[in-house]
């Protein structure tokens, strides 16, 4: 563990108020928020969505197994507490690769006793990693379709990492009628200055990060079936409030869809 490098879940944790993080992260979490205010809101905008979108899938869908990469430090509703609440015999396999994360997997393997929750130890920019892992083999079948969940960390992966050769690896694996979803950080709803402040102090906070299009978000989901209602703001995706009480699109400035495999 080196503590004067900032990472992202932890970063992540300190934007949901949480205290599982070093100074390095709320010096990061805190540069990145000088040039874009509002990004303790887009994450907390993002995990209301990945419990929506969890209930639906578990719900509507039928799906009873979950690969959520990135998962990042335990808090309230982590993706088993939403699916076993709805499916209580519904698996989970957890994948990060930071060492605090490691530290406080117990709390993410608290499972119903009709479930079973496992951790891998692990990068998404090593998919072959995570596809060997024991303990994935010895919590999912891989016969049976799979919700394959990378929310707010498509972002981190850079041009240069190959992001959509890397989601092609980890589809390419699920059965027909597995599931992925994916949420991810834009620029589009910004001014052109508050673009500038914000690329500015994302390369400034030490965690590499990319701003993608709706062109470019939409790409990961290319050849598979997107769900109603599509490529869609993260306060927008199927929500359990009124208009009205919902944050704008521009203050959260996510993307997101989820979509099933053929």
């Amino acid at each position: 563990m080196d503590p004067t490098k900032a990472h992202p879940s932890r970063r992540y944790n300190y934007w949901l108020g949480g205290k599982d993080n070093f100074a390095v992260d709320r010096e990061s979490a805190d540069t990145v928020a000088s040039g874009f205010p509002t990004v303790a809101l887009a994450a907390r905008e993002n995990r209301k969505f990945m419990a929506r979108a969890v209930r639906y899938l578990a719900r509507d869908a039928g799906v009873a197994q979950f690969l959520d990469i990135g998962t990042g430090l335990p808090s309230a509703g982590n993706v088993h507490e939403v699916a076993q609440s709805v499916d209580p015999a519904a698996r989970i396999v957890y994948v990060d690769n930071d060492p605090v994360v490691l530290v406080h997997a117990r709390a993410l393997l608290t499972s119903s006793p009709e479930g079973r929750t496992a951790y891998i130890d692990a990068d998404l920019r090593d998919p072959a990693k995570i596809l060997a892992a024991p303990e994935l083999a010895a919590t999912l079948d891989p016969s049976r379709p799979t919700a394959l969940m990378l929310v707010a960390i498509m972002h981190f992966i850079t041009d240069d990492e190959d992001p959509y050769g890397l989601v092609a690896q980890l589809v390419d694996a699920l059965p027909s009628g597995s599931h992925i979803v994916i949420t991810h950080a834009t620029g589009d709803h910004l001014t052109p200055d508050e673009y500038a402040a914000a690329e500015e102090t994302n390369a400034r906070s030490g965690v590499p990060f990319r701003l993608r299009s709706r062109a470019e978000f939409a790409r990961f989901f290319d050849g598979l079936d997107l769900i109603d209602p599509g490529v869609t703001s993260v306060v927008d995706w199927r929500p359990d409030t009124p208009p009205e009480q919902r944050p704008s699109v521009e203050d959260v400035s996510m993307y997101c869809a989820a979509a099933r495999i053929p």
